[in-house]
């Protein structure tokens, strides 16, 4: 076991946005990578929570007739309530609204304001106020934002800046020096690219003569902070910094940031220069997935494409849902989303593979043992080729946490799924029990069951729910269905006599499309 402290932070979601199949697949990825830490032996710390600040909120909450506190109040049970009910396991929920944060930014600010990293000066600039961003003209889409397409507006007014553009050269060289800073290549070779043209400093003010909801700066009570500057500090106040040493030291730098590829420069360059200008350490990797799209567009309300994790929870169960996310995603890469493609792949690993070898194995014993799991008794080279193929499974399983690469590391477990499937049917314990071939059919079971208590085990941070459901089947106690990495790649742990049980119906019970349904 490595005992490596794990630190893994998701972005924090806008409070008035409504939680879409987007923000369950990185929290769900959030959730699968600490999981499979605590099953290394690791001690993780895993952080989520919500971006309450900025002009976006107070709008919705004039809209409502309420305060934008209020509004807040309400709208991040959205969150709360889909994270539990998507099994994530975050050891902390920030709220930008809370005072452990607040009390954080204000220091900062005035920290760099009396170093004189923060200066006034006039600004005009376009400015979106959906994406709560300033953009130049170079950047603007035929005059719209370039992230979501609005129209932006004018402004002239004095703000305070942050002297992002002195650490330009310095950002540069840690980025070469430091290939897993930024992950995947590509994201690397855009910051590059980015940074490549003179950096501006960041406007990190707002008046309070049009926007009231935020922190207000230490130095002028006339304005309050941008709401990215507030945001972006969540990562280090929520464990501890200027407040509690021990914490901060314990778990800072950050393991990975993950993070949507739309907030790529934000984290990069804007956090990564704060944290310079803070003299903190980076975080280790700032990792940028890609996007869920439906018909090959990405989801928006405008296109009214947006897919409800929750809905898809309760229409197919939530560890389906997260088997799909993590199985059918490149990290990295874009992925289409369809209900279609997602019952294919269920009833494909889900049913007809995992599910259909833990009935058949489960009934035979219980027909042919008394429902008692029979000893081992002497291997063949079937049985050996089997465990190694077992045994690879959980070595390619730690090889994908560590490489992010989930998606083959799921794959390859499916396969030694899919390898116990045709060990099963070549060694035909059918026959075996109809010749009276106890022995034999002992052995064949026994060894599925194995296979099955090996699998069960690395699908256990994907799936937590069902492999466990799995595990106590086979006769796995109920202090032991929380597995442990470490044994995984063994063989022959179960224990003689246990009493295995099948699942009612089926684990993972095929599942009919009708479109449109």
């Amino acid at each position: 076991m490595s005992e490596k402290n794990f630190y893994l932070t998701t972005p924090i979601y806008y409070v008035n946005d409504k939680p879409h199949i987007g923000h369950a697949y990185t929290t769900i990825l959030g959730d699968v990578l600490s999981r499979c830490h605590r099953l290394l032996g690791d001690p993780v710390h895993f952080l989520t929570g919500t971006d309450e600040h900025g002009q976006k909120v107070e709008r919705a909450a004039q809209k409502n007739n309420t305060d934008p506190l209020t509004h807040c109040d309400t709208y991040v049970k959205r969150f709360q309530e889909l994270w539990q009910r998507l099994n994530i396991s975050n050891d902390d929920f920030i709220r930008t609204t809370q005072g452990r944060h607040v009390t954080v930014v204000q220091k900062i600010l005035q920290d760099l304001w009396d170093r004189k990293l923060i200066y006034q000066s006039n600004y005009e600039g376009n400015y979106c106020v959906a994406c709560e961003r300033y953009f130049t003209d170079k950047d603007l889409k035929d005059g719209c934002c370039p992230d979501c397409g609005r129209k932006v507006d004018t402004l002239v007014e004095k703000n305070y800046f942050f002297k992002m553009s002195a650490f330009q050269q310095q950002l540069i060289d840690h980025i070469n020096a430091h290939p897993d800073f930024i992950r995947p290549v590509n994201r690397r070779q855009e910051t590059l690219g980015f940074l490549k043209q003179p950096l501006d400093d960041l406007c990190i003010s707002r008046s309070k003569a049009r926007l009231s909801w935020g922190i207000e700066l230490p130095f002028d009570k006339d304005y309050v902070t941008y709401v990215w500057f507030d945001a972006l500090v969540n990562y280090i106040s929520a464990v501890g910094y200027l407040a509690d040493d021990a914490s901060f030291s314990k778990w800072w730098p950050a393991n990975f940031h993950l993070i949507g590829k739309d907030i790529l420069t934000t984290h990069a360059v804007y956090w990564s220069t704060m944290l310079m200008a803070m003299d903190l350490p980076l975080p280790q990797t700032i990792f940028a997935h890609g996007w869920w799209l439906v018909s090959g567009d990405k989801m928006s309300k405008s296109t009214g494409n947006v897919v409800n994790p929750m809905d898809m929870a309760d229409k197919y169960g939530v560890d389906s849902l997260r088997y799909f996310l993590m199985a059918a995603m490149s990290l990295g890469q874009d992925a289409n989303f369809s209900e279609e493609s997602f019952v294919v792949k269920y009833n494909a690993d889900l049913a007809n593979n995992l599910g259909n070898l833990l009935s058949r194995m489960t009934t035979m014993v219980v027909k042919n043992f008394d429902g008692k799991l029979p000893a081992m008794g002497e291997s063949t080279p079937a049985e050996a080729e089997l465990a190694d193929a077992c045994k690879k499974a959980a070595e390619s399983w730690e090889n994908a946490i560590k490489n992010m690469q989930l998606d083959r590391g799921i794959a390859d477990i499916m396969a030694a799924c899919a390898a116990t499937n045709r060990y099963f049917d070549a060694m035909k314990p059918w026959s075996m029990a109809k010749a009276g071939d106890t022995a034999g059919l002992a052995r064949v079971l026994r060894s599925t069951a194995e296979a099955l208590r090996v699998i069960s085990g690395l699908l256990y941070p994907v799936m937590p729910t069902k492999m466990e459901e799995m595990r106590k089947s086979i006769g796995i106690a109920d202090d032991q269905l929380v597995p442990s990495m470490a044994n995984l790649g063994e063989w022959n742990l179960l224990q003689d006599g246990a009493v295995v049980t099948p699942v009612p119906g089926s684990l993972f019970p095929r599942i009919k499309f009708e479109a449109n349904a």
